[in-house]
């Protein structure tokens, strides 16, 4: 168990916010806004958008799709009902420039709250830029607009809470039930907070040293209070408004969505020939060599953590993000003696100010315009094809592309879709596997068009299908821009735009 640290001196909020660890945090966040500015394009925040603005406009949340013709009045939960409510309240603030606002501050939030938490595991808050530079790196995964974000956020946040209780104050265990009730409306992550605490919970027991690996025994006062916040913890996680099947979401996901599992992207193992797959080998690296040289040594917790995270990160890739976290800390800790540690009175707090002010004018300089944010909305959105669509008045049911559907919830909403990003309740019905087996061409094509009696197709340009459609008897190309095409059923004199 880490010692606990003795308080540190105080100073004055004018001091602290002018000092080298603030102008570190400041820096982070610099370089965030640099990193997410073009970042307003992922697929799935226009589904999350349209929840918060039905969540809102109706004071009620959705326990059935109504969104899609596909699987309509099929039973399905908003699960991530309050993240989607924070997205569309930043949209209601200031449209696109509100939802880059909010993709900036959670995220910079993220970043900074990693910082700090390293900085106080490590004891040295000049390394522990390190920390936050890895949770960067490997976060470039998943940094969107998408409760994904805070679900990440509050994985920092629990491992705060238990380094504070246990090094400092007791009580800040019992932040940990109100942070898993606000996660578990959030975001499924919080199963992965649950498995950090019985983690944590197990190595608790055991008290021993061998070659570099080392674990001390808490005291039974300690792991009492510890097990007690745990278990509210667990709990909180009934705080919602669904009850148990919110509680049980994850599980679900892992063991009956198995289409979402094997053709989403983000859910693919881990890319060897990614950069942030060689980032991952060279920390992983970094420990194996440090533990076989014995000059450092190794807590137990530590090396369930990062195990835990390496194990999710090389079966799934969008859990690049969460390894991050996990691995921060401990890296930090390995390399606190690399840099001399910060002394208040050596400080050069004018020359802070002056460099956090140019990070800050760089930031305002760099954030998005307005004119900007559109055009990242319509670099990857079918933003023209949905004019001519509404122009044209096409009528009847639309076969859409899977990363299409966010979009056309959200600016079509008059045409119900195929399929969208919400994967769960298309691969509980069926669709999502008919539609996987479609747009990879692994059965005849004429048979889902003929099942759903399909008039027309909204397609990625490049997609498969859209080389197949022209050749399909009753199919002709009625559209075409560098983003998306337009396919109806052939009708005479009907034009072709392209």
């Amino acid at each position: 168990m880490p010692r606990r640290q003795e308080p540190a001196p105080r100073y004055s909020l004018l001091r602290w916010l002018f000092s080298f660890p603030a102008f570190l945090a400041t820096a982070l966040m610099g370089l965030t806004v640099i990193t997410v500015r073009e970042r307003l394009n992922d697929p799935d925040l226009w589904w999350h958008l349209k929840l918060g603005e039905i969540i809102w406009r109706t004071r009620s949340i959705p326990r059935a799709d109504f969104l899609s013709y596909t699987t309509h009045g099929h039973a399905w939960i908003a699960h991530e009902w309050l993240a989607q409510l924070s997205i569309y309240g930043a949209w209601r603030l200031a449209g696109d420039t509100g939802l880059m606002l909010w993709l900036c501050v959670v995220a910079s939030l993220l970043f900074v709250t990693l910082y700090v938490f390293c900085s106080l595991y490590s004891g040295n808050a000049k390394v522990s830029l390190l920390g936050g530079l890895i949770g960067w790196a490997f976060a470039t995964v998943g940094l969107a607009v998408r409760p994904l974000l805070l679900g990440h956020f509050f994985l920092v946040l629990e491992l705060l809470l238990v380094h504070l209780a246990r090094t400092r104050d007791r009580r800040w265990f019992w932040g940990l039930p109100w942070l898993f009730a606000l996660w578990a409306n959030c975001h499924g992550s919080y199963m992965l907070g649950l498995l950090v605490l019985g983690l944590i919970a197990g190595c608790s027991f055991f008290d021993f040293s061998y070659g570099s690996v080392e674990c001390q025994r808490w005291s039974a006062a300690l792991r009492r209070r510890f097990v007690a916040a745990a278990v509210l913890s667990a709990g909180a996680l009934f705080l919602n408004p669904f009850g148990i099947r919110l509680v049980l979401y994850p599980f679900d996901l892992l063991l009956h969505q198995t289409n979402n599992i094997a053709f989403v992207s983000e859910w693919q193992p881990l890319n060897p020939h990614d950069s942030r797959a060689w980032a991952l080998y060279a920390v992983v690296g970094i420990v194996f060599l440090a533990a076989l040289s014995r000059r450092w040594r190794f807590r137990l917790e530590e090396l369930a953590l990062l195990a835990l995270g390496l194990g999710m990160a090389v079966l799934h890739e969008r859990m690049l993000f969460a390894f991050g976290i996990l691995a921060a800390p401990l890296i930090c800790r390995l390399c606190a003696n690399a840099w001399e540690r910060y002394d208040p009175a050596r400080d050069l707090r004018f020359m802070n100010a002056l460099l956090m002010a140019g990070i800050c004018v760089g930031v305002a300089v760099a954030f998005p315009s307005r004119a900007n944010l559109q055009a990242q909305v319509a670099q990857s959105n079918p933003v023209q094809a949905v004019d001519y669509i509404r122009g044209r008045g096409l009528s009847g049911p639309m076969l859409n592309d899977y990363d299409f559907g966010g979009y056309l919830i959200w600016a079509l909403p008059d045409h119900k879709v195929f399929i969208d990003g919400r994967a769960d309740v298309y691969d509980w019905t069926g669709v999502f596997g008919e539609m996987a087996r479609w747009a990879l061409l692994q059965e005849d094509p004429t048979r889902l068009l003929a099942k759903y009696g399909i008039n027309f197709c909204l397609l990625h340009k490049t997609s498969p299908m859209a080389q197949v459609l022209p050749f399909l008897p009753g199919w002709k190309r009625i559209y075409s821009d560098r983003v998306a095409v337009v396919f109806a059923r052939d009708k005479a004199g009907a034009p072709d735009h392209r």
